[in-house]
């Protein structure tokens, strides 16, 4: 659907609009917003792509002096929020950065995404998509109103109230979402007690990723109107499954077929699909940093709690870093597991579509698919299908980002240096920090 100036200032009049949100990503996937009031005035500056920002306040942006940005919005993602309060109705754009020169800001995260998908498109794809599958969970809040570690169900995979007792949020999560355009597909409980997931049909990629933005949002608004914190953290509590966001990724051609189908192939795909496979696990060490970027990301990424730890692909079997869903022809696709929630979804979709094509590029072949549950093999056992381990920590997994000329090339020079900046203080600040376990553990033993 074609958004026009026409269509947005005749929202704004007939909806009673008062306030705009501008929004974009920073560099670290936090959506940000210069909120505006909806005048002919600041439409006609929006319009003439005239909106200034202060890009020296934003993590990873610009020096000081350098901190004049503008925004350019992208029409089509214009969204009216179900939601306002006595100030008037509130609606927002995604915009992409830009400096005073009318330049594509380089520390633009949706800069990123679509300057990889222009590459892309030199080589002979003309779209790529993404299903996610994004997971969260739900905490009470306390009388304060800050977020607590106490859930408000006891449910598991599937379940139905009264165990899960967040079905209603859930599904006011998936009203507003749906008065939003999305295409929920399926809403459920997650296996632990207070996880959720909520899934929406696949796009192209650009849309996916902007969606995820704007579906973090909902939740987190609708969560907290039902006195809930909604969480993407990768791991808050301990003894249980993390969250994940499974991606389920598919190329199409410039004919609208799907590069990834082939009837007469292994397990029915293409070679253009078992290349990108093989890409992935090529430079799954090393896009790590970007797919998992916190340090609680690695808690999450341990055995026996269904993440996946070792690269290897698979159809069926769901203990591999890849699995390859059973849906063919134009629903083919490959599924990575190890992204989670907190990684910043513009900057992950580049560094996994930079791969899958290096992979095309050099014509890789995919080992062979394991269909064995990998979590009950031996150490030998995996060495000798050539099966190895993601990074355990944070601190090692920026090192390999460094390393990889193909996932540093996608995300370009600024965002990797101010990407890597960050997180050497992070990891930092984490190394210095005496856990209460270091203290049950050595205080009186030592």
């Amino acid at each position: 659907m074609v958004i026009t100036e026409a269509d947005i200032r005749r929202d704004v009049k007939e909806k009673g609009i008062k306030f705009l949100r501008l929004m974009f990503t920073d560099i670290l996937g936090t959506l940000k917003n210069v909120e505006v009031p909806a005048t002919e005035e600041q439409l006609d500056k929006l319009f003439e792509n005239k909106m200034m920002f202060d890009g020296s306040s934003i993590e990873g942006f610009v020096r000081i002096n350098e901190s004049d940005m503008l925004l350019y919005p992208d029409l089509d993602t214009w969204i009216v929020f179900p939601w306002g309060d006595e100030y008037g109705k509130v609606a927002g754009v995604i915009c992409d950065v830009y400096t005073p020169d009318g330049e594509p800001f380089a520390g633009d995260p949706r800069g990123v995404l679509k300057r990889n998908l222009k590459k892309m498109e030199k080589v002979g794809f003309k779209s790529f998509n993404l299903g996610p599958e994004p997971e969260f969970f739900l905490f009470k809040l306390d009388e304060n109103g800050n977020p607590t570690l106490e859930v408000n169900d006891k449910g598991s995979y599937f379940d139905l109230a009264p165990t899960d007792l967040a079905g209603n949020t859930r599904r006011e999560i998936v009203n507003v979402l749906t008065s939003l355009g999305f295409e929920v597909e399926a809403s459920h409980h997650e296996v632990a007690i207070g996880q959720h997931e909520i899934d929406f049909k696949y796009e192209n990629v650009l849309k996916a990723c902007d969606n995820i933005q704007i579906f973090k949002l909902v939740v987190r608004t609708v969560a907290r109107a039902h006195g809930l914190h909604a969480s993407f953290m990768a791991k808050p509590v301990q003894g249980i499954n993390g969250s994940g966001m499974h991606c389920n990724m598919s190329l199409f051609t410039a004919d609208g077929k799907n590069a990834f189908a082939d009837p007469a192939g292994d397990m029915g795909l293409s070679d253009v699909a078992q290349s990108f496979i093989a890409g992935l696990l090529k430079h799954a060490y090393n896009f790590t940093a970007i797919s998992n970027p916190t340090v609680n990301s690695y808690k999450r990424l341990v055995p026996g709690y269904e993440a996946p730890v070792y690269v290897a692909w698979a159809g069926r079997n769901r203990s591999p870093l890849i699995r390859v869903p059973a849906s063919r022809g134009m629903s083919t696709r490959v599924e990575l597991r190890s992204v989670d929630p907190t990684a910043n979804p513009y900057l992950v979709l580049s560094v996994l579509l930079a791969s899958g094509l290096d992979g095309i590029n050099d014509k890789l072949q995919a080992p062979a698919a394991i269909e064995e549950n990998i979590y009950m093999m031996s150490e030998a056992e995996r060495k000798a299908h050539g099966i190895t381990d993601l990074p355990s920590t944070l601190h090692n997994a920026v090192k390999a980002l460094q390393e990889d000329a193909v996932v540093t090339e996608a995300l370009g020079d600024h965002v990797l240096a101010n990407f890597v900046e960050a997180k050497r203080i992070e990891w930092a600040s984490y190394a210095q920090f005496v856990s209460r376990w270091e203290i049950d553990n050595y205080l009186e033993l030592y």
